[in-house]
């Protein structure tokens, strides 16, 4: 697989095998479970593509596409374009807002040429590399300096009430989350977050017990991203009911046309709104 640029080999990885498991997806959904699937490629430090020589349903595509991305702690916004192999010209395209506003996106019904494809997925906050050459250290220093101005306006604003150790920890029913290193640890079992799992999670934490309505989540967790989906709070919601599924004494409500509430002490009988 080509990384221009040196893409940051874990990041990569884990493209490469949202990617894989994408394709593999769609063509098990046409009923081909042996055709090869080809190296994934990455044509620009944003860009990534794979190869299909089968026909596949474009109709599948969004929903094995985000399961894949989600499945393996993808959460930067994308765009896709569906290229024809011997012109590269596009066929269909979506953005990812167009599936997580209400799963529905552009040219969705539409039957797609019989011909190879490329499937193309764009990454709208490119992840950065790291520069060769003599600018390399200014670079790091840069970002180190940045780093530690973030994580002192970050201590600032941190409640005294719930950042319980000088490892900015935040203690909910039988469970912690650790902000700075992204990991939520349920008794035995430690999992690893996302950036905006880790932001939704700490906004619940510190607001236990209490409902937040869906445009104010909007507005804290997904304020730099220029663009608010209430579709991407259910989506988060979902995933983080699932890592939270090992702690019997917590809980995210749902409260119906308002918003969500993570409940604590809850047995293990307590039931998960849908």
């Amino acid at each position: 697989m080509a990384t221009p640029g040196g893409q940051e080999p874990l990041q990569a990885d884990r493209i490469n095998l949202a990617l894989r498991r994408t394709a593999d997806g769609l063509l098990r959904h046409a009923g081909d479970s042996t055709s090869r699937i080809p190296a994934i490629e990455q044509t620009a430090p944003n860009i990534w593509r794979v190869r299909l020589e089968q026909s596949f349903s474009y109709e599948e595509l969004p929903a094995i596409l985000q399961a894949s991305l989600d499945l393996h702690g993808i959460d930067q916004p994308y765009e896709v374009a569906v290229r024809r192999c011997k012109d590269t010209i596009i066929d269909l395209g979506y953005h990812q807002f167009d599936f997580l506003r209400d799963s529905v996106v552009p040219c969705g019904g539409r039957e797609i040429s019989q011909e190879c494809h490329f499937i193309e997925v764009t990454f709208l906050h490119s992840v950065a590399t790291p520069p060769s050459g003599p600018y390399r250290s200014w670079i790091w220093l840069l970002v180190l300096a940045e780093g530690v101005v973030i994580w002192f306006l970050f201590r600032r604003k941190a409640s005294p009430a719930t950042a319980s150790t000088a490892k900015n920890e935040l203690v909910f029913g039988q469970s912690r989350l650790h902000v700075d290193g992204q990991i939520l640890t349920s008794g035995d079992v430690k999992q690893n977050l996302t950036f905006r799992e880790t932001k939704l999670l700490r906004l619940f934490v510190e607001h236990a017990d209490q409902l937040l309505e869906r445009e104010v989540i909007l507005q804290q967790v997904w304020e730099d991203e220029g663009i608010l989906v209430g579709r991407s709070v259910d989506v988060f919601v979902s995933r983080l009911r699932k890592k939270l599924a090992v702690d019997p004494t917590v809980v995210i409500a749902t409260v119906h046309g308002v918003g969500y509430r993570l409940e604590t002490g809850k047995s293990a009988e307590s039931p998960l709104l849908p």
